[in-house]
């Protein structure tokens, strides 16, 4: 029987950030005791109060509960429940702030927020500043909470409100009626079903052109985030849409392509080079194939001659300065690098890398050459100053990136500098890289490090290797591996994995030994064995600190050993309770906690993948700092998404860092993710020591992916092009 209560929000159980789902304590008018609600409610915060319409069921385990169909927000008429909705739901109000606001204005403080904001500066502690927070919280949540119930009557999730708010304000509701698929393009996370979802309950129809355009576009931005191709061969892409509409009709699928392409969105081409006919772009990745390739030629083919002599001369004295002799494959690759406009440096573990970064760098100082050294992530940044012993910066940091207006070193306004080093490549997606040549003048040089051999970058392109593999930019492979590097097991097996061979066992013992295979078939005993390992047996053996050195890494973050059940079950083995803490959605934090920040944040001068520990935090208020490498950083209650517990990282996430010992679980619940060059890249993270954890045949199966990863770029075929002469590239 449909039923509804009036009722106020006391502790929120569960919340799914994903798809809105809640559980949530009540207590409600006319019901005895504490109720719990469920269903799609979003993010609530306890104090607030809602009109729930729903049904009474009773759960087998827990016993009578409301199951919500709809619900919108209404005010809190007692004092208590004003103090409970204001700190949870105000920037910067806690618990005694909240309490002075009551104590002075009663139940009438909501009014006061939205007719004479200014008295609650009566208050002691409520400055300007804070109040213009406080104002701005509130505004946006009541627009917010209006939007939701529309969002929630067309079932899309109402998580996503917030998000939806800030990218149309007070137009959303009508934006939404309107197109309701933009929400694809425009917001991460909300997928094309959603977006599909509500534009049916909106009235538009299975053969609409919309849909089928949007759904052209979604799996075009799929392809790209989750496989990192720049381009989709039409047959697979009017196969996934006619999966994803129901709609099996080419004819409705060829009208949809033909319309993005008058709008400039796609752009489709015969690729023969790889027996690839109408492979479809989106316009952003064709255009940045074309101006990568032209510029690099540009840049390649534009004179800015280094005295070969000079270099000869100046090389002996660097190898004085630095105190060992290069190897002729080591002073070949120093000597092209200084002497090459573009150059290109690739190689496993141990064959010196590290050395000839060092030696270019000294070399080109030498010459007199203003030179900047620079890095896809602060972490390999910081790996490439220590190597160096000079300032290196992120390329965002470089170029000065502002999300406002993008990056301030481009076209118009040229970096300063006669040479730029990047490390890392191979983590270099196509945009990224873009942006570096267009930052470039042409008089530059650019020297390029990197594994090719390693996972490609999260974003699309598959840079490093498409430069490599075109023939046409000098380049160095090293080979070599110099004995003192023969004698570790993690470089041997390094050369091993990327060979597709089964590792072999370190001959020494322990704290000598620096690579273990573990075998054990089941999950839940693999994860048992990173506990132990991670907190006992490698801390006992070697003398490392579990907080600090030791880092488990795997591929996924779902299952029994995925980054989520991990970083819980480390973080009460080796941080438990002990005093405050400051829980969010899934999360905990506690003070001494490894945190990872998860998107570049430019204010605040963290960025994704920096490692960072938690210096203190304040549940009253719902804020934390953080300790990035002495730097400490603060984080308000908005901003706690941005970090998770990083006791475990998924692989890719580790790309660029080095880790003292690293702990891996190789099982068949990944197998989506095992590929060789994602065995190799969490391999070569390991500075002392490696352990991988898991079974033979998960690792087998791994060893033998070579081509699940295989990227669908076209830049490799048009800076051939471009060096032969064809200027269309």
């Amino acid at each position: 029987m449909p039923a509804s209560i009036k009722a106020e929000v006391q502790s929120v159980v569960y919340h799914n950030p994903d798809n809105g789902y809640a559980v949530v304590r009540v207590r409600a008018k006319d019901e005895p005791g504490i109720i719990t609600v469920v269903g799609c409610l979003g993010q609530l915060q306890p104090g607030e109060f809602l009109e729930i319409e729903g049904e009474w069921k009773t759960h087998p385990k827990f016993g009578r509960q409301m199951e919500a169909t709809s619900f919108k927000q209404t005010y809190p008429a007692t004092e208590n429940g004003v103090v409970r909705f204001l700190k949870s739901s105000l920037k910067g109000v806690g618990e005694k702030t909240a309490e002075a606001l009551v104590n002075q204005f009663g139940v009438a403080v909501l009014d006061i927020l939205d007719s004479d904001p200014d008295r609650l500066r009566q208050v002691k502690g409520i400055t300007k500043k804070r109040l213009e927070g406080m104002v701005d919280s509130w505004r946006s949540q009541r627009e917010v909470k209006s939007l939701i119930v529309f969002l929630h009557s067309h079932d899309v999730p109402p998580t996503y409100a917030a998000r939806i708010f800030k990218l149309y304000g007070a137009q959303s509701e009508e934006k939404l009626r309107a197109n309701p698929y933009e929400l694809a393009y425009l917001i991460r996370g909300i997928g094309f079903r959603t977006a599909d979802n509500m534009a049916l309950k909106l009235g538009f129809a299975p053969d609409a052109p919309e849909r089928v355009e949007a759904a052209l576009g979604y799996v075009l931005i799929m392809q790209g985030e989750r496989g990192g191709h720049m381009f989709c061969p039409e047959e697979e892409l009017f196969k996934e849409c006619a999966r994803m509409l129901g709609v099996d009709n080419r004819t409705l699928l060829e009208e949809g392509l033909e319309a993005l392409e008058r709008k400039k969105r796609v752009h489709v081409e015969d690729l023969p080079e790889q027996n690839v006919s109408r492979a479809v772009f989106l316009m952003t990745n064709y255009r940045a194939e074309r101006e990568i390739a032209q510029r690099l030629f540009g840049l390649v083919s534009h004179p800015a001659p280094v005295s070969r002599a000079g270099v000869k001369r100046a090389l002996p004295k660097i190898e004085s300065a630095l105190g060992f002799d290069l190897s002729s494959e080591q002073r070949d690759a120093v000597f092209e690098a200084c002497v090459n406009k573009v150059f290109i440096i690739t190689g496993g573990p141990g064959t010196g890398k590290t050395t000839i970064t060092r030696a270019i760098v000294a070399a080109l100082t030498e010459l007199k050459l203003k030179v900047k050294l620079a890095a896809p992530t602060g972490r390999a940044a910081k790996r490439l100053s220590e190597a160096t012993g000079e300032s290196a910066q992120t390329l965002h940091r470089l170029l000065l990136y502002s999300p406002e207006h993008g990056f301030y070193h481009c076209e118009d306004q040229k970096l300063s500098a006669e040479v730029l080093l990047v490390d890392e490549v191979s983590m270099l997606d196509a945009g990224l890289f873009l942006a570096v040549l267009r930052a470039l003048p042409v008089t530059c040089r650019l020297i390029l490090v990197g594994d090719v051999n390693q996972l490609p970058s999260v974003g699309a392109g598959n840079v490093l290797a498409d430069l490599i593999n075109s023939g046409k930019v000098p380049k160095a492979v090293l080979t070599h591996i110099f004995r003192q590097a023969q004698e570790s097991s993690i470089v041997v097996n390094a050369h091993r994995f990327n060979a597709g061979l089964f590792p072999i066992q370190s001959p020494k013992e322990p704290p000598d030994a620096d690579f273990f295979w573990v075998a054990q078939d089941q999950p839940l005993k693999v994860q048992q064995a990173i506990l132990d390992m991670v907190c006992e047996r490698i801390p006992e053996r070697y003398g490392l600190n579990p907080m600090r050195d030791v880092q488990v890494l795997t591929p996924m973050h779902k299952g029994e050993v995925g980054t989520s059940a991990l970083n819980q079950l480390l973080q009460e083995r080796l941080n438990p309770k002990r005093g405050l803490e400051l829980k969010r959605g899934y999360a905990t934090f506690r003070p001494g906690d490894r945190v990872l920040q998860l998107r570049n944040n430019y204010d605040k001068e963290v960025f994704n993948g920096d490692l960072g520990w938690v210096h203190a935090v304040d549940p009253e208020e719902g804020t934390l700092s953080v300790d990035f490498d002495g730097n400490l950083v603060p984080f308000d209650a908005t901003e706690l998404e941005d970090l998770t517990l990083a006791y475990a990282v998924s692989v890719h996430k580790s790309q660029g860092c080095e880790y003292p010992a690293i702990v891996v679980p190789v099982v068949t619940q990944h197998y989506v993710l095992l590929m060789r060059n994602l065995l190799y890249t969490a391999l070569t993270r390991a500075r002392r020591l490696a352990v991988f954890i898991g079974s033979e045949k998960a690792l087998t199966i791994g060893l033998e992916n070579v081509t699940s990863g295989a990227r669908m770029t076209h830049l490799m075929h048009r800076i051939r092009h471009i060096f032969s002469g064809n200027l269309l590239g």
